[in-house]
């Protein structure tokens, strides 16, 4: 019988000085950094550590056998790591959203409500749609 991959979700916010993360359902998994990689990099050696550290019989049942990071970001936390790949103005091409709004939310000076984050993530992800179906030729 084969066993299904199991995905882990972390959550990763920002705060006024760096990134934290935690798992929504796999108790004892978090990480920080000063940077979204250092985050994800520092979330992986948590689960090394309690690998190295740990007799099996004690780890999260969610890390035993294949499992797959599926990471989540605040609305905070994704515009400031993708807002430093590309500009606000893109950002509002690709949202809808006002780039004065966008850096607001960047910046934690509000939060968007539910409607206005969903709104976010559609644009993301038709760009990203967008850009796995180009072809580039010569």
């Amino acid at each position: 019988m084969e066993e299904t991959k199991k995905n882990i979700i972390i959550n990763i916010c920002a705060s006024q000085d760096h990134f934290g993360a935690y798992s929504v359902n796999c108790e004892g998994i978090y990480g920080a950094g000063d940077t979204i990689d250092e985050v994800k990099a520092d979330v992986e050696n948590a689960i090394a550590l309690i690998k190295k550290n740990l007799p099996e019989d004690r780890w999260p049942e969610e890390i035993k056998g294949e499992y797959e990071l599926e990471w989540h970001y605040d609305t905070q936390s994704l515009l400031l790591h993708y807002g430093t790949l590309m500009s606000l103005a893109g950002l509002e091409r690709i949202t809808g959203v006002h780039q004065k709004q966008l850096w607001a939310y960047m910046h934690g000076r509000s939060k968007p409500r539910r409607p206005q984050a969903d709104r976010i993530e559609a644009g993301l992800h038709r760009f990203g749609q967008e850009l796995s179906s180009l072809s580039v030729f010569c």
